[in-house]
């Protein structure tokens, strides 16, 4: 009987909300091997799945499951048994769902990781009991506080292979914690594992009784979902204009919603609203879930809204809450990792993906690209890809941003290459002033 199920019955029924996460460290630290464990020991795994992986497994000339393979799921990687892309999958226990993101660890994908960084709440950063913090550790980490995920949680895997020495892992921790001093990383917890026994996964194991602290499970049942750890100022940018234009209901020949995804904060019927770029307010007069008429929505639902005024708002436009309108730009200032094989063109326009909003944009200044191995920033003239750099944008018509700090959804853009249309880079507004 798994951990989980340990649960008394009113526990298991508490929903602690969605909970995306990261997993990331150097190659063969064990990153997919963790995940696999944690789909295997939560009961996660259907019955022909894990039939697959076991005849995968015995081809290899392995005599148990290998259980890294249900997140390397491209042939490639599974011929060189690495990650390279960044593998998703989904799990629930009886307390919250979960959303992984395994990301590769060599230094040529930082953009896949950035990417899969991009929404988790939480980085879980292997470290290899035997190797102690590398490189590619620091270089995570920094990625990880670039993106702003709240809370880390550093995993030193493979205690087996230490014969389950408490004094590895203390001077592991307390390499770790000088370095995040320097980084200026808070929020951070340690925990001594074995991914491939289940040690301290999902089972506590007998074999580190000198740690007294929660398993990985239990971190992460009890860790603040997204949207949770502060109040947020109510975000809701247009994507569609919804005015039936065939109908026998009287009702529908007036009708005008406004349909797109709530960002950030909250919003009922009856409050005061501002819509940019207008700069008018209203209130909200009604909002529909479907045909359902809905007292409030929360962040990340995705709805309509009816205002009580008569306004003229299109795709691209945002409907904020009346006291904490962000501030229109025509120019900012933000971190961009450069996603493309074709590098930046400072003489080039690109195309600007804010929410819902495109609008083209210059970049008109590099002022200095970030060294991810040694946190070293020095001046660019070009960006690879796969760098980050601070650079300066300008903007054809204003959009409607906050700081990435404050809000991670009004605070990111994608760039895009208009002639192919392919994604080139990805970035963070930095805050103004």
């Amino acid at each position: 009987m798994s951990a989980i199920e340990h649960l008394p019955e009113f526990e298991q029924s508490i929903d602690n909300g969605l909970l995306r996460f990261l997993t990331c460290g150097s190659v063969d630290d064990g990153k997919s091997t963790l995940i696999g464990r944690l789909l295997y020991d939560t009961k996660a795994i259907l019955a022909d799945t894990l039939h697959a992986i076991e005849r995968s497994s015995q081809k290899r000339g392995l005599a148990v499951a290998d259980l890294s393979l249900l997140t390397d799921g491209l042939q490639a990687e599974r011929e060189q048994g690495i990650t390279i892309d960044v593998a998703y999958r989904y799990f629930t226990t009886g307390r919250r769902k979960y959303i992984i993101a395994d990301a590769p660890g060599h230094e040529q994908y930082t953009r896949n990781m950035v990417t899969a960084a991009s929404t988790a709440n939480l980085a879980i950063i292997l470290i290899d009991a035997r190797k102690g913090v590398l490189t590619q550790t620091r270089r995570h980490s920094a990625i990880a506080q670039l993106v702003g995920i709240p809370h880390l949680v550093v995993a030193i895997n493979k205690m087996d292979l230490v014969d389950y020495d408490q004094a590895t892992f203390e001077k592991i921790r307390a390499d770790y914690l000088a370095f995040a001093a320097k980084l200026g990383i808070e929020d951070v917890r340690f925990i001594p594992l074995s991914a491939l026994n289940g040690d301290m996964v999902v089972e506590r194991g007998e074999r580190l009784d000198w740690y007294q602290g929660p398993t990985l499970i239990e971190i992460l049942e009890s860790a603040p979902a997204a949207h949770s750890e502060r109040d947020e100022r109510f975000r809701f940018p247009v994507q569609y204009v919804c005015r039936p234009q065939k109908s026998d209901d009287p009702e529908l020949h007036d009708f005008r919603g406004f349909m797109g995804r709530v960002e950030s904060g909250t919003v009922a019927i009856g409050d005061e609203v501002l819509v940019l770029p207008a700069g008018r307010s209203t209130r909200i007069k009604d909002i529909r879930l479907h045909e359902r008429s809905l007292p409030s929505a929360v962040a990340e639902q995705s709805i309509t809204l009816l205002l009580a005024d008569e306004i003229d708002i299109s795709r691209g436009d945002m409907i904020v809450g009346v006291n904490a309108a962000p501030s229109a730009a025509n120019e900012t200032t933000a971190t961009v990792c450069w996603l493309s094989e074709t590098p930046l063109d400072p003489a080039r326009r690109y195309l600007l993906r804010h929410t819902t909003r495109e609008v083209r944009a210059k970049v008109v200044a590099i002022a200095e690209r970030l060294d991810i191995n040694t946190l070293e920033r020095a001046p660019a003239e070009r960006l690879a890809m796969n760098d980050i750099a601070r650079v300066s944008l300008r903007l054809a018509q204003p959009i409607f941003a906050d700081a990435y700090a404050e809000n991670r959804a009004t605070g990111a853009f994608i760039l895009i290459d208009e002639a192919t249309n392919n994604t080139v880079g990805a970035g963070m507004i930095a805050a103004r002033g």
